[in-house]
């Protein structure tokens, strides 16, 4: 456990470049021990950790998902239902490093080859939500006791969310045009060359769309960190507070960001005594249930469906915010 904990902590939390970058700003003239230097320190130190880790783990993931293009992933799918399907909607939507908007083109697929509406929600709702570059980033920032119980969690939440959607009986409630959409045949075999390729385009890509969001949730991060006062988080969010998960949910729904640009919010907030459950409900409500995400959603879906999705997934995050709050002792 000693070596486990000293490659943890030196390989995927990085404490030697927090430590140099820390020696970089004292080199300049900053202490790291002041509110200014210690908001450089902590900036630096994150995006920089935030790329690397996001650059490798992307790398690594996309070269195992070519192996499970859309078209593979349907036929895995397809002639199945009920909860073993809903579960393997969702451990698929894992390995599918997109944000929810980009997750949406391939519930249309899904819905269009015929796959039961509850596993095409179990997708959509896995795939923003729990992905295995966020879980790894996750455990570089807070604990793997907590990375691996958000997985199960989100898991859960994909599965009974997608289950429930199913049982409502809501086919109907589909746009018209998405039941026309022409669906593909099995896509051809990648060669090795093609999959590193494929990889390597899928980092540029994802790093180009992310790194807005990273550097603006490192920035609020640093901020939060360093400049806001601790009692003034604690009396809006502080652990004890009953309200701290559906205001962190009314928070996160109107903003649009990946998990990646969400985690220097969150590690911010938690070292300003916020729950785990509340940290964790904003980061969810922002990659689940994003008010750009609905909108696009509206365009596939009527009313009365986008309704009840927002109202199973709310409804799930708000259960494991307060499951999280109440038990954050064992993942500290």
């Amino acid at each position: 456990m000693t070596v486990f904990g000293w490659l943890n902590d030196q390989i995927l939390r990085m404490l030697w470049l927090n430590d140099l970058v820390g020696y970089g700003v004292g080199a300049v003239g900053l202490d790291p021990a002041s509110r200014l230097g210690g908001s450089v320190q902590f900036f630096v130190y994150d995006v920089i950790k935030i790329f690397l880790l996001l650059s490798v783990l992307i790398f690594v993931i996309s070269y195992v998902q070519s192996h499970f293009p859309p078209e593979r992933t349907r036929a895995m799918l397809g002639g199945r239902s009920g909860l073993g399907a809903n579960t393997l909607a969702a451990l698929l939507g894992t390995l599918t490093p997109f944000c929810s908007c980009s997750s949406i083109p391939l519930f249309i697929g899904f819905t269009a080859a015929g796959l039961p509406l509850a596993v095409t929600f179990s997708f959509l709702i896995s795939s923003p939500l729990v992905d295995l570059a966020s879980v790894i980033l996750l455990a570089s920032i807070f604990t793997w006791p907590l990375a691996l119980a958000y997985v199960v969690v989100g898991l859960v939440v994909a599965v009974v969310g997608g289950t429930v959607i199913g049982r409502l009986g809501m086919e109907d409630q589909v746009a018209d045009f998405v039941h026309s959409v022409p669906v593909t045949g099995e896509a051809g075999t990648m060669t090795r060359a093609e999959r590193l390729a494929y990889a390597r385009d899928q980092v540029a890509e994802i790093v180009h769309r992310v790194w807005p969001y990273v550097l603006i949730g490192v920035g609020i991060g640093a901020a939060i960190h360093n400049w806001v006062p601790e009692d003034v988080i604690s009396a809006l969010l502080g652990q004890d507070k009953w309200w701290s998960v559906p205001v962190a949910v009314l928070v996160g729904i109107p903003m649009y960001a990946d998990i990646f640009g969400t985690l220097p919010i969150a590690e911010a907030l938690v070292g300003k005594g916020v729950g785990l459950g509340t940290v964790l409900a904003f980061m969810m409500a922002v990659t689940a249930l994003s008010l750009p995400s609905l909108i696009l959603l509206k365009r596939v879906v009527q009313m009365p469906l986008l309704v009840a999705f927002t109202a199973v997934v709310t409804v799930g995050i708000l259960s494991i915010g307060l499951f999280f709050n109440a038990l954050s002792n064992w993942f500290v």
